[in-house]
């Protein structure tokens, strides 16, 4: 058999995710500050939330490429929320944002175009332009005082072939919400360049400090596509549902092509587009939980971390993820290994394109106890490991 070479992985059981599995199956604890799922946390969801998906209305198959307008109608409620006026002809629902992605890399790109994207962010990307046959070029968000992006490092990445510019906002895993100014940075771009811009706002409810400003409300003179969904907004992964919103020059003629991709797979399944309606207008009370958890076990980190000044944890401003900068006395891989001998388990930096000593990465997700649990082991490792070798120096 011959297959192509978009997907031509390795394939193997890395080093880290076998000795994960190696230590789930041998029964050993595990503090998990790499949680992602909300539905494995530890929150109360309402017991009727699934007696949405009884809908009589969903026994009528009624295709509709951009989603059901009572669909639509809540997503523009939600904007509303936010202060920004979006009608249900600017959405176009999908089973998840990476299949938005991949709508809009199929909608902008030919194959071999670019794409340009902020990083540290998601290791997804790389898979996601790879099966879209789409280039990904990397451009920096820097730290100093915080995250901020590098106007003049995104300039020096956009080539003839770059079609735009992806932001995750607020970022994940930094937690830097993109700036007033950043946005003017990048508006600016991309109208000399004649891109767009792609926004992901999946975390924008979980600001720490305030609420995120949304982009739906648009940039002078740039296309913008919003994309977001249930899986963060509602803490419901498993639910499938998400959308893209289009906003600015050509959004009309954006959208029609948008309808024909979207009509060509019809991935939305009607249960779930008639429960949307009822788990969005829900969505306070599990936000509700996941912030106080995070502020929490944010709190706790930081208490932890006060005496121990070789281990830095980076501003954040939303999301529920942090950035720890740790001595780089070792690939953080082997950290890593280290940690998960002790029975904690965290991400390397170099998963989301940071260097491959020096960066750590949690989640504020996991149950407090367990959180306090992992940062302990976590602290006790590090200040041991850089005593001895600040010793052997």
């Amino acid at each position: 058999m011959q297959f192509s070479r978009r997907t031509g992985w390795n394939t193997e059981e890395s080093a880290l995710a076998r000795s994960h599995r190696l230590r789930v199956q041998s029964g050993q604890p595990i503090a998990d500050l790499t949680a992602s799922n909300p539905t494995r946390c530890g929150f109360t969801y309402p017991e009727n939330l699934l007696q949405s998906l009884a809908n009589p209305q969903a026994l009528d198959y009624d295709a509709q490429p951009r989603g059901s307008l009572s669909a639509r109608q809540a997503v523009c409620r939600y904007y509303a929320d936010l202060g920004a006026e979006v009608r249900p002809e600017q959405v176009v629902l999908t089973t998840s944002t990476s299949e938005a992605y991949s709508f809009l890399f199929r909608l902008l790109c030919d194959p071999g175009a670019g794409i340009l994207i902020a990083q540290p962010s998601y290791p997804l990307f790389d898979f996601l332009a790879q099966l879209d046959d789409v280039s990904l070029t990397a451009a920096p968000l820097l730290y100093d005082h915080g995250w901020q992006i590098d106007p003049e490092g995104f300039r020096r990445a956009i080539t003839p072939q770059t079609r735009a510019i992806v932001l995750v906002h607020p970022n994940n895993p930094t937690g830097h919400f993109t700036k007033p100014w950043e946005a003017e940075e990048l508006a600016r771009l991309c109208r000399e360049f004649d891109l767009s811009l792609i926004v992901d706002e999946v975390f924008l409810d979980y600001g720490l400090a305030e609420p995120g400003r949304t982009f739906a409300s648009g940039l002078d003179g740039i296309p913008v596509f919003v994309v977001s969904g249930l899986s963060k907004i509602a803490g419901l992964p498993q639910m499938k549902a998400a959308w893209i919103v289009a906003v600015g020059p050509e959004a009309l003629a954006a959208l029609d092509r948008l309808e024909v991709i979207a009509d060509t797979f019809l991935s939305m399944n009607a249960p779930v587009q008639c429960a949307l309606p009822e788990w969005l207008s829900g969505r306070a009370q599990i936000q509700r939980q996941i912030r106080d958890r995070v502020m929490l076990n944010l709190a706790e980190l930081d208490r932890q971390l006060h005496p121990v000044p070789e281990i830095r944890r980076l501003e954040v401003e939303g999301g529920w993820y942090a950035v720890l900068r740790i001595p780089a006395l070792q690939p953080d891989e082997e950290t890593v290994l280290a940690l998960l001998e002790r029975g904690v388990w965290v991400h390397p930096g170099y998963f989301f394109g940071m260097p491959e000593s020096g960066w750590l990465v949690l989640s504020f997700l996991a149950p407090e106890h367990e959180f306090k649990q992992g940062v302990t082991r976590l602290v006790n490792y590090l200040r041991t490991h850089q005593a001895g070798n600040s010793t052997a120096l």
